[in-house]
C-alpha cells in the first residue's frame, strides 16, 4: 500500500468501514446493562489488515464518534473513543502487512479484549456508572473472556474467506 495512505480508494474504504462498522456496534448488537456484544470490531480489523494501524485507528475513532452522535446510548464518554483508537491500533500492528494466522489473530484478539475492553473500558465505566472497579471488572471478565476465541475465530474467517478473493483480484 506505498504511497496509497490517504488516496480516493482508502478514503472510500475507510468511509465505508466505519459505516458498517457503526451499524454492526449500534444496530447489531446486544447490550445488557453495563455490558455490550458488538461485532463493530470486524470492519475495523479490515482496515487493519487493508491499511494498517493508523487508518484503523481514524476509522474506529470516527466510528464512535460518528455512532454516539447519531445513535446515542447514553451518555458521551471520550474515553471510549481512546479505547477505540487504541482497538485500531492494536488490530493494526499485529495484523498489518503479515499473514493473518490464528496465533496472530488471537494475539490482537486478546489484547483488545483484556487489556483495552476489560481493563480501560471498565475504568471508563467507573466514572459514569460510580460502581468500584473491581465489581465491574468480576462481571465483565467472563464475557471478555469468551469474546476471545469468538473474535479470533471471525478475523481470520474475514480474512481466508473475504479479503484474500479482494486482494487476488487486486480490488484494494
Amino acid at each position: 500500500m506505498k504511497g496509497k495512505k490517504f488516496s480516493t480508494e482508502v478514503i472510500v474504504m475507510t468511509g465505508f468501514m466505519t459505516a458498517l462498522s457503526i451499524v454492526l456496534s449500534k444496530l447489531v448488537s446486544i447490550n445488557i446493562s453495563f455490558l455490550r456484544i458488538g461485532f463493530g470490531f470486524l470492519p475495523i480489523a479490515v482496515l487493519a489488515i487493508l491499511y494498517g494501524p493508523v487508518i484503523a485507528a481514524i476509522g474506529y475513532g470516527l466510528a464512535d464518534l460518528i455512532g454516539a452522535w447519531l445513535l446515542p446510548t447514553g451518555t458521551f464518554f471520550p474515553g471510549f473513543t481512546v479505547s477505540a483508537v487504541l482497538t485500531g491500533l492494536i488490530f493494526g500492528w499485529i495484523l498489518y502487512k503479515k499473514e493473518v494466522t490464528i496465533a496472530r489473530a488471537l494475539l490482537a484478539s486478546a489484547l483488545v479484549c483484556l487489556i483495552v475492553n476489560l481493563l480501560i473500558n471498565t475504568y471508563w465505566l467507573t466514572f459514569i456508572i460510580g460502581k468500584g472497579f473491581k465489581v465491574l471488572l468480576a462481571s465483565r471478565a467472563i464475557k471478555e473472556v469468551v469474546a476471545i476465541p469468538v473474535m479470533t475465530l471471525l478475523i481470520v474467517l474475514i480474512d481466508r474467506y473475504v479479503l484474500r478473493h479482494i486482494k487476488n483480484k487486486n480490488i484494494s
